[in-house]
């Protein structure tokens, strides 16, 4: 009698990779019959090398470029030896703010695994995370036995499950927008509005730390001024639209993407050629490049008159702007408000407009509606346990969210102390929802209340400031388990902010600055120090 022996199982996805050991075994058998391997001959160390290519070895799980403060070239270079997917994700902007529609991880999982064919998806990086993603997927297209892998451990690993309406930007639905009010007084130097949107009727709800996406509208004045300058009629079909509808409503008219400047390339010459070239590629010939957008490009090529339809056509999508909620769903079911910050400025002689601030200043009126979606936060919520302390730092339209959480706590209920840090320019005109935190404060929810202005004397005071000056208390805070929160700026007042905290820690809790450093990094990892940055 012949005796039946078991081939050996061969090892494609090796035991490092960071799938659970029943995608692992599941990955195994897929690919052994997609290749049509017999079952008797297991694969060599080189084969499966070949086989996985970029996307397999060389990741040990960790992230160090993670960190919205570290420019994309040094990302780059962290990133550098790792698998493809993972030097996409170092080429986003890293703020997991889900602008995207994933966060950081995710969308670059979904890039590699051809399940995303958008490159530009990430506001926040702008155009050297597209200029990047794209020199990334053409490598990614020079190695198609990788993609394969690589899509199918996408197709694992990743839930693809359609979105509830209004859960995401490839699903909005519309809400209706109430109301607005200026928040700064006479004499500020900023312009900050209070915006209302009634839900009742998108049958959205929402939890504090979320953000909410609104699909604005370009102003048409800008639209009109692009118009004559293209030499066209406003009443032209474009994708079934009027051009004027098109460049309103569907792309993006800032910045000038690469793009444009390729197809401004194509139908002109000369030194004129080479500069549209020299800017499509990433350079600067003129030193004007980021100031650059839609219309500026037409004025600076005045002499090419592209198509209206091949002019939409180089033109990127309209992105959704997200805005953190400055309400709870828990105190006022069925509304949401948002604390924004007008964008306007002039490059040269001419006046420039923020998208979405714009819009929600100026150019809707109560009643109408808008296209709206609920984006899930990505780490940065109130602790589970409602006795936890916390300590929020925003200053400016960073108090956002903070203000979300004091309505929050206060509606359900919970018995945790509220430590704000709050700032801006200056106390008489720039102190945002006063009235409230005052009251608050009184009531005993707010347990304190730190404040900072930057222009009120002759030095400039900043909440890092204030934070130094109280550094006894804060880290007796922290010591008694408080989670701590920042939002705003990422590229400065998060890290000042950060570093504020690290000597803090160092000073008040004994420890050396390594220690100190580790101590906050640990904070990070417990979900104890939280981030909502831009």
């Amino acid at each position: 009698m012949n005796q039946m022996t078991t081939p050996p199982r061969i090892e494609i996805i090796p035991a490092s990779a960071p799938f659970s050991e029943t995608q692992r075994l599941w990955l195994n058998g897929f690919l052994v019959g997609m290749l049509g391997l017999d079952g008797t001959t297991p694969l060599s160390p080189e084969q499966t090398s070949a086989m996985l290519g970029p996307t397999a070895g060389g990741d040990d799980g960790e992230t160090p470029w993670h960190d919205q403060t570290i420019p994309i070239a040094d990302r780059m270079k962290l990133a550098e030896g790792r698998p493809l997917r993972r030097r996409m994700m170092a080429a986003m902007a890293q703020q997991d703010c889900g602008q995207c529609g994933y966060n950081c991880n995710d969308y670059s999982d979904a890039i590699a695994g051809k399940g995303e064919a958008r490159l530009n998806l990430c506001v926040p990086g702008g155009k050297e995370t597209a200029r990047m993603l794209k020199s990334l997927y053409e490598e990614l297209d020079k190695t198609p036995a990788a993609a394969s892998s690589a899509s199918v451990a996408a197709a694992v690993a990743v839930s693809t499950t359609t979105a509830e309406p209004g859960r995401s930007r490839d699903n909005p639905v519309a809400a209706t927008f109430v109301s607005r009010h200026l928040l700064n007084k006479q004499g500020s130097e900023k312009e900050t509005w209070h915006i209302d949107f009634d839900l009742s009727g998108a049958g959205l709800d929402y939890v504090v730390g979320d953000s909410f996406g609104i699909f604005a509208k370009n102003h048409i004045g800008l639209v009109d001024q692009i118009i004559a300058l293209l030499g066209a009629s406003h009443t032209t079909e474009v994708r079934g639209k009027t051009l004027r509808d098109v460049l309103s409503e569907d792309v993006s008219l800032a910045p000038a993407p690469d793009s444009l400047f390729e197809l401004f390339s194509y139908l002109t010459g000369g030194a004129q050629r080479e500069k549209a070239r020299a800017l499509a590629q990433g350079e600067d010939p003129d030193g004007d490049a980021a100031t650059l957008d839609v219309m500026a490009v037409l004025q600076k090529f005045a002499n090419v008159r592209p198509h209206p339809e091949a002019f939409v056509e180089a033109l990127e999508p309209l992105q959704p702007r997200l805005y953190s909620i400055s309400s709870s769903h828990n105190a006022t079911p069925g509304k949401l408000s948002l604390t924004v910050d007008c964008v306007r400025y002039v490059v040269g002689k001419r006046k420039r407009l923020g998208l979405a601030s714009t819009f929600l200043a100026e150019r809707i009126n109560p009643g109408d509606e808008v296209k709206v979606y609920v984006q899930k936060a990505h780490g940065f919520a109130l602790p589970p346990d409602p006795k936890t302390p916390i300590i929020m730092i925003g200053p400016g339209t960073g108090i956002a969210p903070f203000r979300a959480f004091l309505l929050d706590r206060k509606a359900t209920g919970a018995q945790g102390k509220n430590w704000l840090f709050f700032g801006h320019q200056r106390s008489d005109c720039d102190f945002f929802y006063s009235d409230e935190l005052n009251a608050m404060k009184t009531s005993g929810l707010l347990t304190r209340l730190s404040l900072a202005w930057s222009r009120d004397g002759t030095k400039k005071f900043y909440v890092q400031d204030r934070m130094r000056e109280v550094g006894r208390e804060l880290w007796t805070w922290l010591a008694e388990g408080a989670n701590i929160y920042i939002c705003g700026d990422a590229k400065r007042m998060a890290k000042d902010v950060e570093r504020t905290l690290v000597d803090i820690v160092a000073q008040f809790g004994a420890r050396s600055t390594d220690e100190a450093v580790s101590f906050v990094g640990e904070l990070k990892k417990k979900g104890r120090f939280q981030q909502d940055v831009y």
